[in-house]
C-alpha cells in the first residue's frame, strides 16, 4: 500500500464494477498484514475515521498519501477547487439505496402485531421499502485539485511536551469508560486496565506525550475487552485471545495518536503478520472494524471533550480582567467599609467626651 494503486475498473455494468472492487477488497485484506502495509493502512484510517472499513480500504490500496476527498462537482461547487488535468480518481463505494413495492403483513400500530382476517389468516398490504445497495464512484485528493485555499483541514497537531496537555489529558478521563490514576508500576509495564476494580492506571514519571498514548492504549481496552468478573463466561460475549487483544488496542491507540499528530515512532506491528497468519478473511475483517469503530468512537469524543474545554478555558481568560476589576473594587468597598466604620467610632468618642464635658 505504498505504492499508488489506481483500480481500473474494465467496462461494464454496475453490478459487475462491484464486483471488481469487491474482489480487490477480499485480496487487499489479505495482503494488508504483510510488511508495512499495516501502518499505512492505520494512517489512512486516521484521516478518515468516519470513513467505513471498505472505503478506508479502498483509499489506503490506492492514495495512501490522502488527506481530504471529495467528488469531481463536489470539489468545485462547494470548496472552488479543480480538479488538475489528467488526475486519476479514487474508486469507492457510495451508498444507492433504492426503493421497491412488496406485499408485507399489515401490523396493528397499537400492538404491532398482525392483523388477521375472519379466518385468522394474516392481512397483506403493499409497502414501499428501502433495500440497501452501493456503487462506485470516483473521488479525487485535495492533492490532485487546485483553486481556493481551505481553512480548517486537518488536525491540530500536538507535539513536544503537548501543548494544552492538561486539557486533552482531561478530554480522555471524559472519554475512558472508567476512572483513571497515576501509580508506581513495578516492572516494564507503562499502564494498565484493572478488570475487577474497573480503573486504568498510568505508570508515575513519565513524560506527558507518553501518559496520553498509555492512556489511549489502555481505554482501548477498557471499551473492548472488558469482563464482568462475577459473571460466568459463558453468559457473556466471547473475548478474544490475548494477541489479538493486544493487536487491536495497539492498532487502536496508533491510529488516534496519529490523528492527533503524537509522535508514533515507537510503535511496532511487526508481530503483526504473525498474529495474522492462518486466521480466517472473517475474522481479520471483524478485528479491522473494530479497530476502525473504536479509534473513530474515541477521537470523535476527544474532539467533543476538548472543544468543550478549551472554550472554558477561553472563557475564562476572557473573564479574569474582568475578575481582577471585582477585586479591586471589592478591595475599594472594603476600606471605605472601614473607613466608615472608624469615622462611626470617632464621632462616638467625639459625642461621648462633649457629653461628660
Amino acid at each position: 500500500m505504498s505504492k499508488t494503486n489506481t483500480i481500473v475498473l474494465r467496462e461494464g455494468t454496475s453490478g459487475e464494477k462491484l464486483k471488481e472492487i469487491t474482489d480487490c477488497l477480499e485480496q487487499g485484506i489479505k495482503d494488508l498484514f504483510a510488511g508495512d502495509q499495516y501502518r499505512e493502512y492505520l494512517k489512512v484510517m486516521s484521516k478518515f475515521h468516519n470513513y467505513s472499513l471498505n472505503n478506508t480500504l479502498l483509499i489506503a490500496m490506492q492514495k495512501p498519501d490522502a488527506t481530504h476527498i471529495a467528488g469531481y462537482h463536489a470539489w468545485k461547487t462547494n470548496f472552488g477547487r479543480s480538479v488538475n488535468k489528467g488526475e486519476k480518481g479514487i474508486r469507492i463505494l457510495a451508498p444507492a439505496p433504492y426503493k421497491i413495492k412488496q406485499k408485507v403483513e399489515k401490523k396493528d400500530p397499537q400492538t404491532g402485531k398482525a392483523v388477521t382476517d375472519r379466518d385468522g389468516k394474516p392481512v397483506l398490504e403493499i409497502k414501499e421499502i428501502k433495500v440497501p445497495a452501493y456503487k462506485v464512484v470516483t473521488v479525487f485528493d485535495i492533492s490532485q485539485t487546485e483553486g481556493r485555499e481551505l481553512p480548517g483541514i486537518g488536525v491540530n497537531e500536538l507535539t513536544g511536551d503537548v501543548e494544552q496537555y492538561e486539557d486533552f489529558y482531561a478530554a480522555l478521563e471524559k472519554t475512558s469508560p472508567v476512572p483513571m490514576g497515576f501509580e508506581k508500576i513495578a516492572g516494564k509495564a507503562h499502564g494498565y486496565y484493572h478488570l475487577s476494580e474497573k480503573r486504568i492506571a498510568i505508570d508515575e514519571g513519565m513524560s506527558q506525550l507518553q501518559n496520553l498514548k498509555t492512556a489511549i492504549h489502555e481505554i482501548a481496552h477498557a471499551k473492548l475487552h472488558d469482563i464482568d468478573l462475577n459473571t460466568p463466561l459463558e453468559g457473556q460475549p466471547e473475548r478474544p485471545d490475548r494477541p489479538t487483544r493486544e493487536v487491536q488496542a495497539e492498532s487502536v491507540a496508533y491510529t488516534v495518536c496519529q490523528h492527533y499528530g503524537l509522535d508514533t515512532s515507537d510503535y511496532s506491528f511487526g508481530y503483526v503478520a504473525g498474529w495474522s497468519s492462518g486466521r480466517e478473511l472473517s475474522e481479520l475483517k471483524t478485528s479491522l472494524e473494530t479497530i476502525r469503530t473504536t479509534a473513530a468512537e474515541i477521537i470523535n469524543s476527544i474532539d467533543g471533550h476538548f472543544a468543550e474545554l478549551t472554550i472554558q478555558s477561553v472563557a475564562g481568560k476572557k473573564r479574569e480582567p474582568e475578575k481582577r476589576r471585582e477585586s479591586v473594587l471589592n478591595n475599594l468597598h472594603k476600606k471605605q467599609d472601614e473607613i466608615r466604620y472608624k469615622t462611626k467610632e470617632t464621632d462616638q468618642k467625639l459625642n461621648l467626651e462633649e457629653a461628660i464635658r
